[in-house]
Protein backbone atom coordinates (compact mmCIF):
# COMPACT_ATOMS: atom_id res chain seq x y z
CA UNK A 1 0.00 0.00 0.00
CA UNK A 2 1.62 3.58 -1.08
CA UNK A 3 0.52 5.29 2.74
CA UNK A 4 3.02 3.06 4.00
CA UNK A 5 5.86 3.50 1.85
CA UNK A 6 9.22 4.88 2.81
CA UNK A 7 9.49 6.63 -0.29
CA UNK A 8 7.16 7.44 -3.33
CA UNK A 9 8.59 8.45 -6.80
CA UNK A 10 6.06 9.77 -9.10
CA UNK A 11 7.13 10.04 -12.74
CA UNK A 12 5.97 11.53 -16.05
CA UNK A 13 7.01 10.68 -19.20
CA UNK A 14 9.83 9.04 -17.63
CA UNK A 15 10.78 12.33 -15.59
CA UNK A 16 11.18 12.15 -11.66
CA UNK A 17 8.43 15.09 -10.94
CA UNK A 18 7.94 13.97 -7.43
CA UNK A 19 9.20 12.27 -4.66
CA UNK A 20 8.31 11.98 -0.79
CA UNK A 21 6.25 10.15 1.67
CA UNK A 22 2.54 9.67 1.33
CA UNK A 23 2.01 12.13 3.78
CA UNK A 24 4.45 14.71 2.37
CA UNK A 25 3.46 14.16 -1.15
CA UNK A 26 -0.68 14.30 -0.07
CA UNK A 27 0.55 18.27 1.91
CA UNK A 28 2.43 19.08 -1.46
CA UNK A 29 -1.05 18.87 -3.47
CA UNK A 30 0.98 18.06 -6.83
CA UNK A 31 0.30 15.61 -9.46
CA UNK A 32 0.40 12.14 -6.53
CA UNK A 33 -2.20 14.50 -4.64
CA UNK A 34 -4.46 14.46 -7.75
CA UNK A 35 -3.70 10.80 -8.50
CA UNK A 36 -4.60 9.73 -4.97
CA UNK A 37 -7.57 11.58 -5.17
CA UNK A 38 -9.01 10.41 -8.43
CA UNK A 39 -8.57 6.45 -7.18
CA UNK A 40 -10.00 7.23 -3.53
CA UNK A 41 -12.88 8.63 -5.27
CA UNK A 42 -13.46 6.02 -8.30
CA UNK A 43 -13.22 3.57 -5.07
CA UNK A 44 -15.38 5.22 -2.62
CA UNK A 45 -18.11 5.75 -5.87
CA UNK A 46 -18.10 2.23 -6.39
CA UNK A 47 -18.46 0.91 -2.73
CA UNK A 48 -21.35 3.00 -2.41
CA UNK A 49 -22.73 1.43 -5.60
CA UNK A 50 -21.89 -1.68 -4.24
CA UNK A 51 -23.17 -1.03 -0.89
CA UNK A 52 -26.39 0.44 -2.21
CA UNK A 53 -26.86 -2.30 -4.83
CA UNK A 54 -26.48 -5.26 -1.65
CA UNK A 55 -28.88 -3.19 0.36
CA UNK A 56 -31.46 -3.58 -2.94
CA UNK A 57 -30.98 -7.32 -2.48
CA UNK A 58 -28.91 -7.46 -5.86
CA UNK A 59 -26.19 -9.93 -6.27
CA UNK A 60 -22.58 -8.53 -6.61
CA UNK A 61 -19.62 -10.41 -8.16
CA UNK A 62 -16.19 -9.11 -7.34
CA UNK A 63 -14.41 -8.15 -10.22
CA UNK A 64 -11.84 -10.95 -9.76
CA UNK A 65 -14.73 -13.43 -9.09
CA UNK A 66 -16.31 -12.28 -12.36
CA UNK A 67 -13.22 -12.90 -14.43
CA UNK A 68 -12.38 -15.92 -13.11
CA UNK A 69 -16.46 -16.88 -13.74
CA UNK A 70 -15.69 -15.44 -17.44
CA UNK A 71 -12.89 -17.65 -17.93
CA UNK A 72 -14.85 -20.58 -16.82
CA UNK A 73 -17.38 -19.95 -18.75
CA UNK A 74 -15.91 -19.38 -21.97
CA UNK A 75 -13.16 -22.74 -21.37
CA UNK A 76 -15.92 -25.00 -20.41
CA UNK A 77 -15.89 -27.86 -22.86
CA UNK A 78 -13.97 -25.71 -25.72
CA UNK A 79 -11.09 -28.47 -25.37
CA UNK A 80 -13.82 -31.26 -25.50
CA UNK A 81 -15.78 -29.55 -28.47
CA UNK A 82 -13.10 -29.41 -30.29
CA UNK A 83 -11.38 -32.78 -29.91
CA UNK A 84 -14.76 -34.02 -30.82
CA UNK A 85 -14.65 -32.03 -34.00
CA UNK A 86 -11.36 -33.14 -35.42
CA UNK A 87 -12.30 -36.99 -34.88
CA UNK A 88 -15.93 -36.19 -36.78
CA UNK A 89 -13.25 -34.33 -39.50
CA UNK A 90 -11.31 -37.74 -39.71
CA UNK A 91 -14.46 -39.91 -40.80
CA UNK A 92 -14.14 -37.75 -43.90
CA UNK A 93 -12.67 -37.97 -47.35
CA UNK A 94 -10.40 -34.96 -47.86
CA UNK A 95 -12.92 -33.80 -50.67
CA UNK A 96 -15.67 -33.99 -48.76
CA UNK A 97 -13.78 -32.02 -45.50
CA UNK A 98 -13.03 -29.22 -48.40
CA UNK A 99 -17.19 -29.27 -49.32
CA UNK A 100 -17.90 -29.34 -45.32
CA UNK A 101 -15.61 -26.50 -44.64
CA UNK A 102 -17.32 -24.59 -47.76
CA UNK A 103 -20.60 -25.43 -45.80
CA UNK A 104 -19.45 -24.27 -42.59
CA UNK A 105 -18.18 -20.85 -44.63
CA UNK A 106 -21.94 -20.69 -45.71
CA UNK A 107 -21.30 -21.06 -49.42
CA UNK A 108 -24.39 -22.33 -51.17
CA UNK A 109 -24.18 -25.56 -53.41
CA UNK A 110 -23.41 -23.62 -56.70
CA UNK A 111 -20.95 -21.37 -54.74
CA UNK A 112 -19.00 -24.55 -53.44
CA UNK A 113 -19.39 -26.51 -57.30
CA UNK A 114 -17.61 -23.49 -58.91
CA UNK A 115 -15.00 -23.17 -55.79
CA UNK A 116 -14.18 -26.65 -55.65
CA UNK A 117 -14.59 -27.91 -59.80
CA UNK A 118 -17.52 -29.91 -59.19
CA UNK A 119 -21.23 -30.25 -60.31
CA UNK A 120 -23.54 -29.28 -58.57
CA UNK A 121 -24.89 -32.92 -58.27
CA UNK A 122 -21.58 -34.18 -56.67
CA UNK A 123 -21.45 -31.18 -54.46
CA UNK A 124 -25.14 -32.59 -53.19
CA UNK A 125 -23.68 -36.36 -53.12
CA UNK A 126 -20.91 -34.92 -50.75
CA UNK A 127 -23.06 -33.08 -48.34
CA UNK A 128 -25.66 -36.12 -48.18
CA UNK A 129 -22.65 -38.53 -47.41
CA UNK A 130 -21.15 -35.91 -44.63
CA UNK A 131 -24.07 -36.36 -43.10
CA UNK A 132 -24.68 -39.41 -43.30
CA UNK A 133 -20.82 -40.45 -42.10
CA UNK A 134 -21.50 -37.55 -39.28
CA UNK A 135 -25.12 -38.74 -38.45
CA UNK A 136 -23.87 -42.54 -37.87
CA UNK A 137 -21.18 -41.62 -36.18
CA UNK A 138 -23.06 -39.33 -33.45
CA UNK A 139 -25.56 -42.19 -32.79
CA UNK A 140 -28.32 -40.31 -34.88
CA UNK A 141 -29.24 -43.25 -37.38
CA UNK A 142 -30.94 -46.55 -36.56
Amino acid sequence: MLAGSDLILVLDKGTLIEHGTHQELLKAQGRYAELYGMQTAAYTSESLLTKARVSAGEPILSPTVTRQLIAHVADTGAAARRQHAVRMLRLLSEREREVAVAVGRGRSNAEISGELFMSIATVKAHISRILDKLAHDAGLTG
